[in-house]
């Protein structure tokens, strides 16, 4: 492995955040605060206001104000799309300010932070063209004298909740969208990643968002996530995060029988054939599991290797992973940065303790690691094989750098272990044969299928996972009805419906 020490780099000044609720910049009514540390270069990057109860009130009441006066619900597909386009120009001039607190805050390698902010223009670009084009349906054929529409309408006020990983690129699944469908929304970022929601925010502001259409409330998931999942003004709950605050946020949701998209856990396979070619494999599965130092919900962290080529492959893969640089995340050549807290890092390390104890074989890595001039908050690349399907390590999120090693010898052995799952969120297959690639995809219990390739993703495409990975889809004209209800106007045309009581 190769490591990145610790580079000079002028840090930038600490970043002060405040919630933004009804078009207006506030602390909290408390004059309480809460810091983040880097977990890569250990000082404070920013200092937020904690939001409670009364912020994340403050803030539905707004969104609810804004959307019942129809000044964004109401408006036309060419004005919202016109500020979601001038948000996407913002937001690409805005790269280098925004990926970098990014990278400070949650640890990832600063061409990642560049890559994720960069691409996400993207998205609200998409969804701006998804305002202007969004239509229901009529039908002229209920008889001479009926006319049926089908109309699409913004389902009112969403609240989206998003997690520390990836916290501008998720935003910018859910955030668009929303509004391209009239929607508006109260948005809580994860108390570990808050600045660049907020940064996101003031472009909002500049390109002329409407006050109360869009506003973000700092804190924990108790009390302000809490409160937006089960306040009865808010017609829709929008999460990204763990199956277990899945679960909760969904029975919090239940009493008012509100609409909950979940994005949720996975435990993502990538299956190989002894056909495939097997360098272009061994590179994705390397990228899969190590991308974000492997807090990916899309990370690949279980291959399901036929046996024939097995040890072959994952030779392949090991000395594949001792060329990936680890290290500072401020420097552009780093492929891996820091896990994001120390807590999680040691349950990482658990998990692995636990496979070796187990009977499987740490084949590389496998323990905490320390940087030079940063401290010790990094895992090593780490690859287990001689796995038992079982094992939580085979089964459980683990999110970060490990690799699990399963083997199988037939299609329909692979397709049992990829879907002997609770997750179902996406899956690969590795093959020149196009017809075991399609069987694949077809039998995987899955929401996305890539054949030879790894986490190539599009505006147009819709994600989202079967079972315990959640429910309902983000991006794509999927992901853009979510936030729309579907309303049926039947008219009648002239005078002629017959009276149901009979006239004297």
């Amino acid at each position: 492995m190769t490591i990145n020490p610790a580079i000079p780099f002028e840090l930038p000044a600490l970043f002060e955040g405040r919630h933004l609720i009804n078009g207006a910049w506030m602390d909290s009514a408390s004059g309480e605060t809460f810091e983040r540390r880097s977990p890569s270069h250990g000082h404070i990057v920013s200092r937020s206001a904690l939001g409670q109860e009364a912020e994340a009130e403050a803030a539905i009441a707004a969104a609810r104000t804004a959307f019942d006066s129809g000044v964004w619900s109401r408006a036309s597909g060419k004005e919202r799309a016109t500020v979601l386009l001038k948000v996407a120009d913002l937001i690409e001039q805005n790269v280098d300010r925004i990926a970098l607190i990014e990278t400070l805050e949650s640890g990832k390698p600063i061409s990642q932070s560049k890559g994720e902010v960069g691409g996400a223009a993207d998205l609200w670009r998409y969804a701006a063209s998804l305002a202007r084009s969004t239509h229901g349906d009529s039908h002229n054929t209920l008889g001479a004298d009926m006319m049926g529409v089908v109309l699409k309408e913004p389902i009112g006020v969403v609240s989206i909740i998003t997690p520390w990983n990836f916290p501008f690129w998720i935003l910018s699944q859910k955030l668009p969208f929303a509004l391209a469908a009239g929607c508006t929304v109260v948005v809580k970022p994860s108390e570990m990643t808050p600045s660049t929601t907020l940064m996101l925010g003031e472009l909002l502001v500049e390109a002329g968002l409407p006050a109360g259409v869009c506003n973000i409330v700092l804190g924990y998931g108790v009390p302000v996530g809490a409160v937006m999942s089960s306040h009865k003004a808010v017609d829709m709950v929008s999460f990204t995060g763990s199956t277990a605050v899945g679960k909760t946020i969904s029975a919090a949701a239940s009493g008012t029988l509100k609409k909950v998209a979940l994005e949720l856990g996975g435990k993502n396979p990538q299956v190989i054939f002894p056909d495939a070619d097997l360098d272009a494999a061994a590179d994705a599965v390397v990228f899969g599991v190590y991308f974000n130092v492997g807090q990916c919900c899309n990370s690949s962290s279980r291959i399901i290797v036929h046996e024939d080529i097995a040890q072959e492959f994952c030779d392949r893969v090991i000395a594949l992973s001792r060329k990936v640089k680890f290290g500072d995340p401020l420097d552009p050549s780093t492929q891996v940065g820091a896990i994001v807290t120390a807590e999680h890092n040691a349950k990482i390390d658990t998990y692995v303790k636990q496979a070796r104890a187990s009977g499987a074989t740490v084949a590389l890595g496998g323990d905490r690691l320390t940087v030079e001039g940063l401290g010790d908050q990094f895992y090593q690349p780490t690859v287990i094989t001689d796995v038992d399907p079982d094992m939580p390590i085979a089964r459980d999120e683990v999110f970060g750098p490990v690799l699990s090693v399963m083997t199988f010898k037939t299609l329909d052995e692979a397709v049992a272990l990829t879907n002997d799952s609770d997750y179902g969120l996406s899956a690969g297959v590795w093959s020149t044969d196009v017809h075991t690639c399609l069987e694949f995809a077809r039998r995987a219990e899955t929401g996305t299928v890539w054949t030879n390739t790894w986490m190539d993703g599009f505006p147009e495409v819709a994600f989202g996972g079967f079972k315990q990975s959640g429910q309902g889809r983000e991006i794509g004209r999927y992901g853009f009805e979510e936030f729309l209800e579907v309303k049926s106007v039947v008219m009648r045309i002239g005078n002629t419906r017959s009276p149901w009581v009979p006239k004297d």
